[in-house]
């Protein structure tokens, strides 16, 4: 199966995001609660000091977040389109229930919501002086090159990790057929079963 590093990632954060839009959020005494407009759902706001939330708002544009997650929701949508087509049973609908799903999601998963988990993550790992002095570094000319090709070099790598998974697999594949003739010949064996 060809899975791209991140998408197989995103793919497994999937139905936490399904999961999250069809249940109700609960509070630790068991009664739902509802969740403020533009939040994740199912997540309590941490209190966050306001100049470093809006730092953190700053360093999340300088380094051109926003981009980054509609390049990233569109390599998702590439990579899960075939993997949820090929799950569905064969028949002429589906090819109309992956497109209306896409358009569904797509509707539902703004930019804005993710970046906004985000500051919580931002203000719980790092502290407000190394926020600014990544501020800083993120406006120098090195900072500027780090964040165009950053992008660039993370989808290399990742194209690079599936060919070389892909490749992994398939040797090792090899190895155990050959190392195991009888489940050699048991899978091919149900592949001819399997055909009509």
């Amino acid at each position: 199966m060809k899975v791209p590093i991140a998408a197989g990632g995103l793919l497994f954060l999937l139905p936490v995001f399904v999961g999250a839009q069809t249940a109700p959020a609960t509070d630790p005494a068991g009664s739902q609660r509802q969740d403020a407009p533009g939040k994740a759902p199912g997540l309590a706001a941490p209190k966050i000091d306001p100049a470093k939330e809006a730092d953190i708002r700053v360093l999340l544009d300088i380094v051109g977040t926003k981009a980054f997650v509609a390049q990233t929701m569109g390599s998702m949508e590439k990579a899960m389109k075939p993997l949820l087509t090929n799950s569905l049973p064969p028949g002429e609908y589906r090819e109309k229930l992956v497109e209306l799903f896409f358009a569904k999601f797509k509707a539902k998963a703004d930019g804005q919501g993710l970046l906004e988990l985000a500051i919580p993550l931002y203000d719980k790992n790092l502290s407000h002086e190394e926020i600014k002095g990544l501020i800083q570094f993120y406006r120098t000319p090195l900072g500027q090159k780090a964040v165009s090709v950053i992008p660039k070099l993370t989808a290399e790598l990742q194209e690079e990790g599936r060919k070389w998974g892909e490749n992994l697999g398939r040797q090792s594949m090899i190895e155990v057929m050959t190392e195991h003739p009888d489940l050699a010949h048991a899978m091919e064996e149900a592949r001819k079963a399997a055909r009509p």
